[in-house]
């Protein structure tokens, strides 16, 4: 990586999927090199969480940003399954990342409670979703892995609502961690 930006190649790197104590050791290489690291990619959703306790501390600190993957958590952070799997969804279609097992009835409870909510606020599962990963500005970007345009025309609607109250905060804390 760092002949490549050496060569002018690229201006600077990022890394994917570090945990804190790798990106750690991975920033202190980089800057042994003189590497720019401007991104980590990780995957983040109020479903999966884990970035939260060490790795976003980190990367505020180190001045790096951070982009999500899988907002939607394959999809279960939309309305999509609580009707059953549909016959075009990446469960049917494809299962590699999701499985129709993910979907227990504890699962599908919090995905109801959250749809309930953002209906509340006047948006759908998925346009709350997005809107909860930008609430932040250790988060930098978000890929929001549309699979159809109109998904997208949906999705950037977030922009009119993407305030939390601290009520609204702690009542999604709650449900996506199971304590319904």
């Amino acid at each position: 990586m760092a002949d490549i930006v050496r060569q002018g190649k690229a201006l600077y790197v990022g890394i994917s999927n570090y945990n804190a104590e790798q990106t750690e050791k991975a920033l202190a290489v980089l800057r042994e090199y003189r590497v720019p690291c401007l991104i980590h990619q990780a995957r983040y959703s109020m479903f999966d969480r884990w970035t939260e306790p060490d790795l976003l501390p980190l990367l505020k600190k180190e001045g790096v940003g951070m982009i999500a993957f899988s907002p939607l958590a394959q999809g279960m952070l939309t309305n999509k399954y609580l009707h059953g799997i549909p016959s075009d969804s990446r469960i049917a279609v494809d299962g590699r990342f999701l499985h129709a097992d993910a979907l227990t009835k504890e699962k599908l409870a919090q995905i109801e409670a959250l749809n309930k909510m953002a209906g509340e606020r006047g948006q759908s599962l998925a346009q709350m979703a997005l809107s909860w990963i930008l609430k932040d500005e250790d988060v930098t970007s978000v890929l929001i892995g549309a699979s159809r345009p109109e998904q997208i025309i949906q999705n950037v609607e977030i922009v009119q609502n993407t305030k939390f109250t601290r009520e609204e905060l702690k009542k999604i804390d709650q449900i996506s961690r199971g304590n319904l």
